[in-house]
């Protein structure tokens, strides 16, 4: 008889194609996922990995297995979920994975509330690059992914989530640091720190900078806002970039944001899952609480108001999301529906597991 924790494991090693990856990210040791992928393999009488390729590669036999355990466990999932669902308990794991810039941040205030209503469900957030993201989905190793720029896939489901104004960002030093507007043309000339080219948004800029015929000079490129980010305050560049991620350095005074008056650039950020894929009660109700107003939740005794919550833990910014049409609104303070406010239950244990896989 097969076990259900044997298959999740194996599922584990073939996806990640790592005995040593796959115990980390369960939080056993690695003696044991090999031992229970040999049982496995005794057990069905069949080779499931060839062991002498590296990365690690499934056998016939092994792909067959991959594939019906995967629905097994969806299905056991999804059994427990329902049997959950009876007694109005919301439980089980939010697997998310988001680019770079949507970093805690952004999510903060979403997080805290998921946490506060439903304290006997988890959530794991991922910050990873934005292909990474998409691979973690239809592998199914995340539940929802959060993207910019969404390319239409037949294998994924894309809502429309926030639209995050791009304003021009210099260091303080800069000779349009005083201004709070410009035109777009008065950048012709400076030089830029961008994004690498394989990024999808460095595509957009590089048509917007084109449609309003401006001509910039490229000093550096990197894969993440971060880089961007620090590459700028030394003045290496100016960078074009969403208001919401460099709040923390307009707050500190590091850096500068200046409207584009006469052109509208915007990020779409769309949230992302595997399409066809029945999701969880508790994979739903995150989904539902993204497109709640931030401003509205509660946490001890603030109330998150305007652009920010003040906390004993610091500042959580509020982001855009869509209005009662669907569509996003601009900006990062636009609001949607009022959600309403549940009574406060004691603070739960903290639940949240966090990687990152942002380069140095």
């Amino acid at each position: 008889m097969l076990e259900l924790r044997a298959v999740e494991i194996f599922a584990e090693v073939a996806t990640l194609r790592s005995f040593s990856k796959a115990a980390r990210e369960l939080g056993i040791s690695q003696p044991v996922v090999s031992e229970t992928v040999r049982a496995l393999e005794a057990t069905l009488g069949e080779q499931l990995i060839d062991r002498t390729k590296r990365p690690l590669e499934l056998t016939p036999a092994g792909k067959l297995v991959l594939d019906a355990g995967r629905d097994l466990l969806d299905r056991a999932l999804r059994l427990e979920d329902s049997v959950r669902h009876l007694k109005n308990k919301v439980v089980g794991t939010v697997r998310i994975a988001a680019i770079y810039s949507v970093g805690l941040l952004q999510m903060g205030a979403y997080v805290r509330q998921f946490e506060r209503l439903y304290p006997d469900a988890a959530l794991e957030l991922r910050y990873l690059h934005p292909e990474t993201v998409v691979t973690s989905i239809t592998d199914e190793i995340a539940d929802l992914g959060i993207v910019s720029f969404a390319s239409r896939r037949p294998d994924i489901t894309c809502i429309p989530w926030q639209e995050q104004e791009i304003a021009l960002i210099v260091y303080s030093g800069h000779r349009l640091a005083n201004r709070t507007k410009v035109r777009a043309r008065e950048i012709d000339g400076e030089s830029l720190v961008t994004y690498t080219p394989q990024l999808q948004v460095r595509t957009e800029l590089d048509r917007w900078l084109k449609q309003a015929r401006v001509n910039v000079e490229i000093s550096h490129e990197f894969d993440n806002i971060e880089n961007i980010k620090r590459a700028v305050e030394i003045g290496s560049g100016i960078a074009l970039l969403p208001l919401p991620t460099v709040r923390r350095e307009l707050e500190i005074g590091s850096l500068k944001a200046i409207t584009l008056e006469d052109v509208r650039w915007v990020r779409p950020l769309g949230i992302i899952h595997k399409k066809n894929r029945q999701l969880t009660t508790a994979v739903r109700k995150f989904l539902d609480l993204l497109h709640q107003n931030p401003d509205t939740f509660l946490f001890g005794n603030s109330v998150q108001t305007g652009h920010s919550l003040q906390t004993t833990s610091g500042i959580v910014p509020a982001v855009a999301v869509p209005n009662s049409s669907g569509r996003p609104l601009a900006g990062s303070s636009a609001i949607a529906a009022q959600p309403e406010v549940l009574p406060m239950p004691d603070p739960p244990q903290e639940r949240i597991v966090v990687q990152s896989t942002i380069p140095p």
